[in-house]
């Protein structure tokens, strides 16, 4: 065997492939790319900068992927430092856009920081309860909450509510995950669901409207009701066909807001109707069951939690994205994962699906 031979054998065996997972991941962002193009109006510029950013997302993915589980695990509490000095850099001098301030401009992209947290902040908590005793101590909780709580105040000031409510959905799961007795779970919801009148004060002016617009959109037609009120027109004017590929009114001619990001799953039912909606569905649903079934064949706690974490969080992405656009969610401002345009999430949700990767193909090997 020749030296160029044995260094690709070696190159190809330190890259773990779940094949489920690169697939469905191959499929949906192919899929994506196809309504992007449309989105844009015929054009190749957005499409062609989500490839490249896909590119950079694939090579972070099979990254991770060759990271085993217990590497991971000792390098999450300084991941999660990184992510908070990061958090606090773009709160004093941080980029800003569309009146918030939450990116960091690298030139080639906008970097959001929050999307580091997105990672770092479930595996810092699974590190912290991998080793922990059933059930589990109020000292770790407390501990679990701690990290929680702070980079989620901060998502609040920039303000990105959105990532807020994820990150505390992420964390949840893990401490759920990690088998939290019940009678803190009554007390947790029972505290959460006392103090939603005093959070509205600490909401601003635009989240509020946001609520208020969701419980009457047609109260307001021609200003916060508009984009929900024209998202409808558009997922019930496809009916089970849709319009035809490129062919859709609503987007095209600028009546639907955001098409390409927030808004994009309104643009497939417009032009693909009910059947394109469901292929979409199908294929997201598909990725967060492959990521619930390795948590479940899952080695060690750490493993365990990380990956029920991320499939979790991928869900609630999806959820809240076709949510939002369908009327049964506030508008929030969360992106359609593998689908929406964007360079920072899309590079982050394929770090985690990696991480997935990394846990379903590095099995010890376990002797009797």
């Amino acid at each position: 065997m020749s030296p160029h031979t044995n260094k690709l054998s070696k190159l190809l065996s330190l890259i773990r492939i779940d094949p489920v997972i690169m697939s469905l991941t191959l499929l949906t962002i192919s899929y994506g790319i196809a309504i992007l193009y449309s989105a844009s109006g015929n054009s190749w510029v957005v499409p062609l900068k989500q490839v490249m950013r896909f590119i950079l997302g694939l090579i972070c993915m099979l990254g991770a992927a060759s990271i085993k589980p217990h590497k991971l695990a000792k390098a999450a509490p300084y991941l999660y430092v990184l992510g908070l000095l990061l958090l606090i850099y773009v709160l004093f001098s941080g980029h800003i856009g569309k009146g918030a301030q939450r990116w960091i401009n690298l030139g080639f992209i906008n970097f959001e920081p929050s999307e580091v947290m997105k990672i770092a902040l479930p595996l810092c908590i699974a590190h912290l309860f991998h080793d922990a005793p059933l059930p589990v101590d109020n000292k770790r909780i407390a501990m679990a909450l701690g990290l929680m709580i702070v980079p989620v105040i901060i998502t609040l000031k920039q303000p990105d509510l959105g990532t807020a409510i994820l990150l505390m959905i992420s964390s949840t799961c893990v401490i759920f995950l990690a088998g939290l007795n019940w009678r803190i779970i009554y007390a947790g919801l029972s505290s959460i669901i006392i103090s939603l009148p005093i959070a509205w004060h600490f909401l601003h002016d635009y989240q509020k409207q946001r609520i208020l617009t969701f419980i009457d959109p047609e109260s307001v037609p021609l200003t916060t009701g508009y984009h929900i009120i024209q998202s409808k027109i558009a997922i019930g004017s496809g009916g089970i066909w849709g319009k035809g590929y490129l062919a859709g009114t609503q987007s095209h001619l600028k009546y639907l807001p955001e098409n390409a990001t927030d808004f994009i799953f309104s643009h497939i039912c417009e032009e693909l109707g009910l059947m394109g909606a469901m292929l979409i569905i199908a294929l997201l649903l598909s990725i967060t069951m492959r990521g619930y079934y390795i948590a479940l064949h899952a080695q060690d706690t750490f493993s365990r939690l990380v990956a029920a974490s991320f499939s979790t969080n991928f869900f609630c992405y999806a959820f809240i994205n076709i949510g939002m656009t369908t009327g049964i969610l506030p508008v929030v401002g969360v992106p359609l994962p593998l689908i929406s345009y964007g360079g920072s999430f899309l590079v982050t949700t394929m770090l985690g699906l990696g991480i997935l990767m990394s846990i379903s193909t590095h099995k010890k090997l376990i002797t009797s």
